[in-house]
């Protein structure tokens, strides 16, 4: 990977107009794990033109020349599988087994999914005799994907697009942008027409900020905060373009008299420290009866402690470090802030393991007796920190659940399956697990993904996905023989 200081613009890697150096950190060892550029809106506006120009040639493409370049990039991602693996976890610190098997796996199924979806799609469709429905690509879309799931949120995005016709100038995130670098290596070596991918690093309020503003971008998709995603929307207001967005989260995992707490209670708790707790959709939100509190809390507290947390290559680790050190600042904060609102500190706490002096790892941390109007309760965390609430009825359960103002996931774990579709029917979220769904099967990329309320507009994956980039345009007077 010999391109990280350039930026990937109309099928080549280019020196920057306005470049300034920016170093990303390994976070398992507080070193510089490459080095790139921070690119400027001179930059965004040169990536745009490209697409611009892509755009009319791709968005004419038959179905069989999309089908034919997704197989292309499928095979030249298999190719560099591994090494996309070993990035993803030195720019953000993923353990290598989860690097593998979910983040570098997942992102390979959205271009596999995206290629099946447009497989048997129906670009158009009668209405009546007379009229035509036609749905066409949006247009240039600029993409704006986060630290956390760093390569998987470019492919979330760009295979959708592909498939729709659309050409897309891509920003990374700073914190983590080697392994979309390493994406777009794949993408020229499969094939990928001059202009349809254009990558240009840098920071929001430089590069997303102009790819947000720019009056040629016609569709605007960011994966973030809902903070930034604010600044996202007022930014792209001023053109009128198409915002999708997916935002933060603050799930609840109730947990119903009935279910197997020694089945649930763990899957809860782990489900909550996957990629060290830095998933918008965790279940960081844990919802029991208050008869059955005590034992809860004695559950998750041995899942707790059984939790390896360590160096990310080392076999056996199941929590590597936080992203970066304003992301550890940022938790600990809220760690503090839990103990002084009055929670009960079940395990972990501020500080990093005893045996780790280096790194940005934090202490894998519940809180019990937290109440609903809590900080820990109504704000993202984005760290290794579950909050366990008690309820005295189903009613009240609901109302615990749906009393943020986030609404992108929810857990329920029942006795029977229909008592877990009943009130994950009444959850006001985008997407609901039932008696531990599992994670990685291939109807979480088929399924659509995305919130409500502050959590985002729009979804990802599947056919919702693909027609999130499409337009939909009506032919009157379209007569059929």
């Amino acid at each position: 990977m010999s391109n990280t200081t350039k930026f990937y613009i109309d099928g080549a890697w280019v020196e920057p107009i306005a470049g300034t150096p920016f170093d990303v950190i390994n976070p398992a060892n507080e070193e510089v794990a490459g080095t790139i550029s921070l690119g400027s809106a001179a930059d965004v506006d040169r990536a745009v033109k490209a697409a611009r120009a892509a755009f009319g040639s791709w968005s004419t493409s038959s179905k069989a020349e999309r089908l034919e370049l997704l197989a292309s990039i499928i095979a030249a991602y298999e190719r560099r599988f591994d090494e996309l693996a070993a990035v993803i976890t030195a720019e953000m610190g993923s353990p290598l087994w989860f690097a593998k098997d979910v983040q570098t796996n997942t992102t390979l199924d959205h271009f596999k999914e995206a290629r099946r979806v447009l497989k048997d799609y129906d670009f158009g469709h009668m209405l009546g005799d007379t009229t035509h429905i036609v749905r066409e690509p949006i247009g240039v879309v600029g993409m704006i994907t986060p630290w956390n799931w760093p390569v998987n949120q470019i492919a979330a995005k760009f295979a959708a697009a592909l498939a729709a016709g659309c050409t897309a100038v891509v920003k990374p995130s700073e914190v983590a942008p080697l392994s979309g670098i390493v994406l777009a290596e794949i993408l020229h070596e499969a094939g990928v027409p001059k202009g349809v991918f254009n990558l240009v690093n840098g920071d929001g309020p430089t590069v997303g900020e102009a790819i947000s503003a720019h009056p040629d971008i016609d569709m605007v998709s960011f994966t973030g905060s809902t903070r930034a995603g604010v600044l996202v929307a007022k930014s792209a207001a001023e053109t009128v373009k198409r915002v999708h967005q997916e935002l933060g989260g603050k799930s609840a995992n109730i947990i119903l008299p009935g279910a197997d707490l020694a089945k649930a209670v763990p899957a809860g708790v782990l489900r909550c420290f996957t990629n060290t707790g830095q998933s918008c959709q965790a279940p960081t939100r844990m919802l029991v009866h208050r008869d059955q509190l005590g034992e809860v809390v004695e559950i998750a507290r041995r899942t707790a402690e059984a939790v390896v947390v360590g160096d990310p290559l080392a076999e056996g680790t199941r929590l590597g470090p936080l992203v970066s050190k304003a992301q550890f600042d940022r938790v600990q904060h809220l760690i503090g802030v839990g103990i002084a609102e009055g929670a009960t500190l079940v395990i972990g706490g501020q500080g990093r393991p005893a045996d780790l002096n280096r790194g940005y790892y934090v202490r894998p941390t519940i809180f019990s007796d937290v109440r609903p109007d809590m900080t820990i309760a109504q704000q993202e965390i984005f760290g290794p920190v579950l909050s366990i609430l008690s309820y005295k009825d189903e009613d009240d359960a609901i109302e615990i659940a749906n009393g943020t103002l986030y609404g992108l996931s929810g857990y329920v774990w029942a006795g029977s399956l229909e008592h877990a579709r009943a009130i994950g029917l009444r959850m006001r979220a985008g997407r609901i697990y039932l008696n531990g769904a599992p994670h990685g099967k291939l109807q979480d990329v088929e399924a659509p993904f995305g919130g409500y309320k502050q959590s985002g507009n729009g979804r990802e994956a599947g056919i919702y996905g693909l027609e999130d980039f499409l337009e939909i345009k009506a032919i009157l007077g379209y007569e059929v023989a």
